[in-house]
This record gives C-alpha cells, sequence and structure tokens, in this order.
C-alpha cells in the first residue's frame, strides 16, 4: 500500500502549522497558511530545552519556518534553538510573555550550520554527567538545595544551573567550584516545583500530557478551598499533582461550581413534611439535585430531589406550611431497583465446556483401535511392562536340551 503526504491545507490543516510533538510548550501555528502572515513581523519564537523559549528579531530577512535550527545572539556568544513560532502569533506571545524591555528580544544570527549543529550536540551530551558531579559539589558544601537539571548553551561557553530550595542560599562558593571544574561561565536559576515537573514532563492521573509541559506558562496559587467548593475529599494523595503540590486542574472549574452553588439550598436546612423530617445527605451541584435522609447522621430512606423543589419546600416550611411528601405533586418515585450482573447468565456455562471436551475424548477412544481387534499372541495383561513378562512353563521346557533325557 502505498501512501501520498499531504501538502496542502484542504482539510484546515498546514504542514507549516505543527511542529514535532515532543517539543513541550508546543503551540499550532493555525495562521501559518495565512498570506502575508510571516512578513507582518519579524519577530521569532524560539524554544531551547524542555521549557525555556526566547523572542528574537529576524534581522537579517531569513525565510524561518516551524522546525528550522537557528543560531541566534546570546551573552556571550551565540545559541542553538528550534523555531517554533513565526509571525502575528509569535507577536501576541510576546505580549503574553510580558517583557521588562526591548533590549530583551535579540537578533537571530543565520541558520544553524554543521559545526554548529555538531558543537550543540557535543554541549548536549555533557549535561546528566555535569548534573550529578554538580549535585555532588553542592551536597560536600552542605548547601539545602537540588539541582534538577542543567542546560549548556549551543556554542558551549555558558551552563545553566536549575535548582529548588526552600529558603535562601549562599551558592558563591559554589560557583567558584562549579566554574573551576567545568571551565564554563556558571548561571543558577531558581525555579519552583512546578517548573521543575514542567521542564521534566510525564502523564497526570486524567491520562493526558501535564499541563505545565503542554501550555500553562503562569501559575497560580490553589488552595484547598477550591476542592471544597467542588466537594472533593481533602485527600492529599488524590489532591497532589506530580510536583507534590495541588493540583493546578482545581482551579479550571472552581468558579463554575461557585455560581452554580448560589442556587443549592443550605445544607443545614431541615425539610419539614407530613412523612416526617429530612436531613441533607448529599449533593450534585452541577446536576442540580440534593439527597436527604430520614435520618441525622445515617443514610436512611434516601430521597433525591431537584435543588429548586427543596428551596421551594423551605419556604413553605418558613410559611408554618409542610407538603405530603418531598417530590412535587403528581410525581412518581421511580425505585431505583439494584442491577444484578448475573442476570440471564447460566451459572453452569463452565461445566459446559467440560462435557464437551469428555465428548470429544469419547470420540477419540471411538476411532483409536481397540485391544480386542488385535491378535492374541500380541494383548499384553494391564499394568505389566512386556520387558519384565516371566517365561511360561512351556517356553522353559522348550528351552531345555533334548540330549539331557535318556
Amino acid at each position: 500500500m502505498k501512501f501520498t503526504l499531504a501538502t496542502g491545507c484542504g482539510r484546515g490543516l498546514c504542514r507549516n502549522s505543527c511542529s514535532r510533538s515532543d517539543r513541550q510548550l508546543n503551540v499550532y501555528d493555525w495562521l501559518a497558511d495565512v498570506p502575508g502572515n510571516a512578513e507582518s513581523t519579524d519577530l521569532v519564537e524560539v524554544q531551547f530545552k524542555n521549557t525555556r523559549k526566547g523572542y528574537y528579531h529576524n534581522v537579517n530577512g531569513l525565510d524561518l519556518k516551524k522546525g528550522d535550527w537557528v543560531a541566534v545572539e546570546a551573552n556571550p556568544g551565540h545559541d542553538i534553538g528550534i523555531v517554533t513560532l513565526t509571525g502575528r502569533l509569535a507577536a501576541l506571545q510576546v505580549k503574553k510573555a510580558n517583557l521588562k524591555s526591548a533590549d530583551d528580544i535579540r537578533r537571530v544570527y543565520r541558520f544553524a550550520k554543521d559545526t554548529d549543529m555538531e558543537k550543540y550536540e557535543e554541549s548536549k551530551a555533557r549535561e546528566h554527567s555535569t548534573m550529578i558531579e554538580s549535585r555532588q559539589i553542592a551536597k560536600g558544601l552542605g548547601l539545602q538545595m537540588k539541582i534538577g537539571d542543567v542546560e549548556y548553551q549551543g556554542d558551549g561557553n555558558k551552563a545553566i544551573f536549575y535548582y529548588i530550595a526552600d529558603e535562601r542560599v549562599d551558592f558563591r562558593q559554589l560557583i567558584k567550584d562549579l566554574a573551576a571544574a567545568f571551565h564554563v561561565r556558571i548561571e543558577m536559576k531558581q525555579i519552583g516545583a512546578r517548573q521543575e515537573a514542567g521542564r521534566i514532563g510525564g502523564t497526570g492521573p486524567c491520562g493526558r500530557e501535564l499541563c505545565c509541559a503542554t501550555w500553562m506558562k503562569n501559575f497560580s496559587s490553589v488552595s484547598t478551598t477550591a476542592a471544597r467548593f467542588q466537594d472533593i475529599s481533602l485527600n492529599p494523595q488524590k489532591l497532589a499533582g506530580m510536583c507534590a503540590k495541588l493540583k493546578c486542574c482545581l482551579n479550571y472549574e472552581v468558579d463554575n461550581y461557585m455560581e452554580a452553588g448560589k442556587k443549592m439550598p443550605p445544607r443545614e436546612a431541615v425539610l419539614e413534611t407530613a412523612d416526617g423530617d429530612y436531613y441533607f445527605f448529599k449533593q450534585d451541584i452541577l446536576a442540580g439535585t440534593v439527597t436527604y435522609s430520614t435520618d441525622k447522621r445515617l443514610a436512611a430512606n434516601l430521597e433525591t430531589i431537584t435543588a429548586e423543589r427543596a428551596c421551594e419546600i423551605i419556604a413553605m416550611n418558613k410559611r408554618g406550611e409542610r407538603p405530603v411528601e418531598l417530590h412535587a405533586d403528581g410525581a412518581h418515585r421511580v425505585e431505583q431497583k439494584p442491577v444484578d450482573l448475573l442476570d440471564g447468565a447460566d451459572l453452569t456455562r463452565f461445566d459446559k465446556a467440560k462435557k464437551k471436551k469428555k465428548k470429544n475424548n469419547n470420540r477419540q477412544r471411538e476411532n483409536k483401535p481397540h485391544d480386542n481387534n488385535r491378535p492374541r499372541e500380541n494383548r499384553q495383561p494391564k499394568g505389566q511392562n512386556p520387558k519384565e513378562q516371566k517365561p511360561k512353563a512351556n517356553d522353559q521346557k522348550a528351552a531345555e536340551p533334548k540330549g539331557d533325557k535318556e
């Protein structure tokens, strides 16, 4: 079977808009196929190791596309990165990055040459060993910090050490020791636990890639109040993410829950009916339903009604009225019967398979030749080895020499 590579935009996708999926913080350039998009601005987004990105001016007018390796300005020397965005979306990303000054936007020198890529690969090959050795140096100095990652610059003249520390760390002596050990310019950059998880990447309990590794750049504070609004059990193992902090996704739907929670009746309200009093048991905020129990502490005679009906009964109780039952007049209760998982299933379904096997064995026995068909001379008694058979008396007599009889 032959496959053809689709290069057009007839299906709403363009080959220049998608990049490698193994890149973190990947952005889909949905304006890539718009005429004049690349010429609208000279800003270019370039990505380096993991989640580090930078924005540069294409002063030389290079025909840059998503996925091109380029050499960009750095301090000192130059760095090697891959182009991830061009055109209008790159300008929007610059505004979103909140750069302090225009001087932070440097220049793109050229396309990366073969010598640049060889130097780049050599520098990347030293990163893991450098990280292990730097951890030993920091441990020898007794510093309360964790070096989580090391990134070499494309030309190998500079190394960035990403570390995590709960308190302020005096790493002046550490910088001297690292510079003497690796003979490069040292830059220390402190990151948090969430930034480290984004740089490493991984899969969350939802089955998708981590948000901090795919699209999230700015991290907002998360508290257990968001879990309370959503009626989530305060289990630290379930609320914590890959970074051992509260999951960022707890803030995604908390606004919807707070808005829907305004329509729910108060939990401490007791519904008084002719049948008896009902106490709050549980609620489903998004579905707008509340479950009540006749016992204040146990789940007894549970009844589920809508939030509007519960508010209506509370208003009736305030007027001194009691409805006949929780459900609205004329509404029939739907009794939920327990589901029998083995309903209609035959418990002897496994025994039938065994019977079939026995029938097959009987057929095989019928097809085999029986001992009755064998000649009498070849028959052998059961349980006796033919080699171990004792010679019969007649055979012994036959074996005696005739000359002995006179």
